[in-house]
């Protein structure tokens, strides 16, 4: 079986530069780069993740960690992610569960994956620890758990807050609800700590009463919205978790007859295609979803390719885009 290590022989480079230079690699130069496909292409080596895994005597197939398949969030996340794997020579294997505990680690095991993305760790979860201990390589997506160190790529939704919340309090509004995501997510936390943590830079605070929680799902979003629209003084704003949550709290609104935004604004946040579409046109905080997705594989390829560098940690910024479910509130 040729190897890498014998292309890097026969070409006069190391074993590492074979590999960049057969992904493209821009820090690579275009004489290297020729040098090392003409060696390959003169052994018959395989750059096939089938063959690869062969040749380097480890697997190529990274998993993709969902525990929520429901949510279409991640829908949008696995076409980029399993793109941006194929072009630095992996493959991607979608894992599925209820949760986080138990079996999940003996599926990573038993597929042999040579490293895994967690897209729906919660702060408590096991598995980042588990996959630790049995030296399976992963980073954290849009998600982190502060028990074990390792790559990630986030969102700071700061500044996306910021400017939603500036805007729809120079409007008018002061009664505002929340249907937050769960409280043991970090994603959950950190936007819902944001938001309490803005308003009260402009005086105003979220009422007990006015704020609920629940799974990133169009259920909470749908059941939420009818109990905070349900009373005789609802808020005039509602803050969802997600843009899932807030098309659930958009039908809710409309099966109740509550019109957005003349009655009620509502807005997302992840700014998924879905609520671009004209029928729709959700106000929502924004980031690159397609550009994070493609990260996390370079991030998981960079981990099991070089186990022993440094931790990364990219963070995506955020943004409003207003559109036609946010309105001045009702008098």
């Amino acid at each position: 079986m040729i190897t890498s290590r014998d292309v890097a022989r026969l070409a006069g480079v190391s074993q590492p530069t074979v590999s960049r230079a057969l992904r493209d690699d821009p820090k690579v130069s275009e004489a290297t780069k020729k040098r090392v496909r003409d060696a390959a292409v003169a052994l018959g080596y395989s750059t096939s993740p089938i063959g690869r895994a062969l040749a380097v005597g480890r697997s190529t197939r990274v998993g993709l960690v969902v525990t929520d398949l429901e949510n279409q969030f991640y829908g949008h996340v696995i076409a980029p992610m399993h793109r941006e794997l194929e072009r630095l020579g992996y493959e991607l294997v979608l894992i599925t569960e209820s949760s986080e505990s138990g079996p999940v680690t003996e599926h990573v095991m038993g597929h042999g994956l040579c490293g895994v993305v967690l897209a729906t760790t919660t702060v408590d979860s096991l598995l980042p620890a588990r996959l630790r201990d049995r030296g399976v390589p992963f980073v954290y997506f849009n998600r982190t758990a502060q028990s074990v160190r390792a790559d990630s790529v986030t969102v700071d939704p700061e500044a996306g807050i910021r400017e939603l919340l500036r805007e729809v309090i120079g409007s008018g509004h002061r009664r505002i609800g929340a249907i937050f995501g769960p409280r043991n997510t970090s994603t959950g936390e950190q936007r819902e700590n944001t938001v309490r943590s803005v308003l009260d830079e402009h005086g105003l605070t979220l009422a007990h009463r006015d704020v609920l929680h629940g799974p990133f799902d169009f259920a909470t979003g749908f059941e939420g919205a009818r109990t905070l629209l349900d009373r005789e003084d609802p808020p005039t704003l509602v803050l969802c978790g997600n843009d899932v949550v807030a098309l659930g709290a958009l039908n809710s609104a409309a099966e109740m007859g509550v019109a957005v935004p003349a009655q009620v604004s509502i807005v997302g946040f992840d700014d998924l295609p879905t609520s671009g579409w004209a029928l729709i046109r959700l106000s929502t905080v924004a980031y690159d979803l397609d550009e994070m997705s493609r990260e996390a594989a370079r991030l998981i390829v960079a981990r099991v390719e070089q186990p022993d560098a440094q931790p990364r940690h990219t963070v995506y910024p955020s943004r409003y885009v207003a559109r036609a479910t946010t309105g001045s509130p009702r008098t």
